[in-house]
């Protein structure tokens, strides 16, 4: 049912209600008045019967009548009133006294009643009562007064007359009832269908809204509240567009989003996947599937299928950190795949959040290192037999002369088979030199096993400052020795970074031919520990300090160039580096950085071979 016929019906009940109770108050007033107006009109029907009456008693009472007067008897006078009046049945005339009948017929028998009633009716002149006999109704009227003498006139009416007189004025008001109600419902329904014609335009545009149609606004003719109502809800519809064309243009841009990096994780080489916060795997790649040999539907619902179990500890760690709200680095470490083979990666982990903040899984980027650790591989083979290549180079070139030298001095004592001393010095001294240059390229070219053990690197430098004090103290010049308070703890070969602190200390004593002052530092950064040497030299060029660690490379006279080159090869097998900074007239500092250790039985043993 509409929306226009509810209010109409609903209009239509509170009029129907409105008549009912009016028909209620009607009918009560009306037969309350019918009543009134019958006693009324049967009072005065009494008083002119009583009239007729006492008329004819005083002309019976005269002493002489003209003979050819009309006389009219009293049941003539009865026979006029009840032919005027259909609903009177019967009239008597009662004798007060002896209340016996005189005039008229006394056949509606009611003889206690009527006793009682015409005793009282001396008393009150008039009295009406109703009546049953024989299953109906009657009215029985009594009047009495002085103009009748000592008579009283009964008059007796059917009630059936007076209640068909009301039945029928009461169906009369219903069906006035009924008209007006037919009336009221139609003006109602029209009126309703005025009221709510905007309500119905803006339910056609709730309707247009709630299809996406939001182009046609509602014409506003009305300035009551269905007019405010309906701009109301052109705005929203206008504020409704704008948001469903951002909402399109977000969700497009989502989408599309989406396949992009739905397309770039799937097309990656490296392998991804997600877990949860419990470790359970909950999405891979492509390349997951081909580097561990996991197929998604197997991987998913499995809890760290890749991990080795003595890797948990490191991965709960990282984990952890995370939680915590760092930044992890790429780690190069190990997994394991489907068929047991472990496998060296470059895993990436980072956290995935919601909208909140709140860490609800992991994403996890594993990178196949087994291409790049043969590439490097094949590129430290490389650059060794490079380097062997400009060793062998550069030893020939530097073996040549002290070879000439000797060549020629055998040449000279062959001729004059004589052994001169002199001559001898100098060729001992060149045989010398060429043991150096041989020894030095052993320790670059020949495989060495070392052996590293913890050590305070406070406790190294200081063996080796006691070792070159002697020396330093023939070109006078002072160390100056700052060491921190705290373990400076190491993992290192000791002859092996003895060697490096007395080629630095040597460069820097024979930087200052005319004396100075060694400033020895030795700094603990918790992660790693510095050590630095600056001396008060005449320093290095800038553009010789790129090319010191090349073989033969020297600023010195007699140096050979290897002693850097050592140096530095000895500090990267220890995982550290060094890094010169040099100013001409001013003096160079060698910075020395190697990893701490954290705990003083930490031992590592390695093994490196060429």
């Amino acid at each position: 049912m509409s929306i226009k016929m509810k209010f109409s019906f609903l209009i239509t009940l509170i009029v129907l209600t409105f008549f009912i109770f009016y028909h209620m108050l009607s009918e009560y007033s009306m037969i309350h008045g019918m009543r009134e107006q019958a006693r009324q009109s049967m009072q005065d029907t009494s008083m002119h019967v009583a009239n007729s009456f006492s008329s004819y008693e005083q002309q019976s009472g005269r002493s002489s009548v003209s003979e050819g007067e009309d006389r009219t008897s009293p049941e003539q006078i009865f026979d006029i009133v009840k032919s005027l009046n259909p609903n009177i049945k019967e009239i008597t005339v009662f004798e007060q006294d002896s209340l016996s009948v005189l005039f008229g017929t006394y056949t509606y028998l009611d003889s206690t009643n009527d006793n009682t009633i015409l005793t009282e009716v001396k008393n009150t002149g008039f009295e009406l009562r109703k009546m049953q006999i024989n299953g109906k109704p009657y009215f029985r009227s009594y009047y009495s007064t002085e103009q009748t003498g000592n008579y009283i006139i009964s008059i007796v009416y059917d009630g059936e007359g007076i209640k068909l007189l009301v039945s029928q004025t009461r169906n009369d008001s219903l069906i006035y009832t009924g008209i007006a109600m037919v009336l009221v419902l139609i003006i109602s329904y029209w009126m309703v269908g005025v009221m709510i014609k905007p309500l119905k335009d803006i339910l056609w545009k709730v309707n247009e809204v709630s299809s996406a149609r939001f182009q046609q606004p509602i014409r506003i003719k009305r300035k009551d509240e269905f007019g405010l109502l309906a701009l109301k809800v052109n705005a929203m519809s206008q504020n409704l567009s704008i948001y469903m064309s951002k909402l399109r243009r977000a969700f497009e841009e989502n989408r599309r989003m989406k396949e992009h990096l739905e397309s770039f994780i799937n097309h990656t080489s490296d392998a991804i996947h997600l877990i949860d916060l419990d470790g359970k795997v909950i999405q891979v790649n492509r390349a997951f599937e081909l580097l561990f040999g996991y197929e998604e539907e197997e991987a998913i619902g499995l809890y760290y299928p890749i991990l080795p179990d003595s890797h948990k500890a490191e991965m709960r760690h990282m984990l952890n950190q995370l939680l915590s709200g760092k930044v992890l680095p790429a780690q190069e470490t190990m997994r394991i795949t489907k068929t047991g083979e472990m496998i060296p990666v470059s895993v990436t982990i980072s956290p995935i959040r919601d909208s909140d903040g709140t860490i609800r899984a992991f994403a996890s980027i594993s990178r196949d290192m087994r291409s790049r650790n043969k590439m490097e591989e094949l590129l430290r083979r490389s650059e060794k037999l490079t380097t062997v290549g400009q060793l062998a180079a550069g030893v020939a070139h530097e073996i040549r002369n002290p070879l000439t030298t000797l060549r020629g001095f055998l040449q000279l004592q062959q001729e004059s088979k004589k052994l001169t001393l002199s001559h001898v010095t100098l060729m001992l001294s060149e045989l010398d030199r060429i043991n150096l240059i041989v020894g030095e390229f052993l320790i670059l070219a020949k495989p060495q096993a070392t052996k590293f053990v913890t050590k305070d690197v406070r406790n190294v430098l200081q063996d080796v400052i006691a070792l070159m004090n002697s020396e330093a103290l023939l070109h006078d010049i002072e160390f100056l020795v700052t060491f921190t308070e705290e373990h400076c703890l190491i993992s290192c070969e000791e002859n092996q970074l003895k060697q490096v602190f007395i080629n630095l200390l040597k460069n820097a004593i024979e930087a200052m031919p005319n004396g100075g002052r060694i400033h020895i530092q030795i700094t603990n950064k918790r992660e790693f520990i510095s050590i630095a040497v600056t001396d008060e030299g005449m320093g290095i060029p800038a553009d010789m300090i790129p090319k010191i660690g090349d073989p033969f490379f020297t600023g010195k006279e007699t140096g050979t160039g290897l002693g850097i080159m050592v140096s530095q090869r000895i500090i990267n097998s220890h995982r550290g580096s060094m890094d010169i900074k040099s100013l001409v007239n001013v003096g160079t500092t060698i910075h020395v950085i190697l990893p701490a250790l954290k705990e003083a039985s930490e031992n590592v043993i390695l093994e490196e071979q060429a």
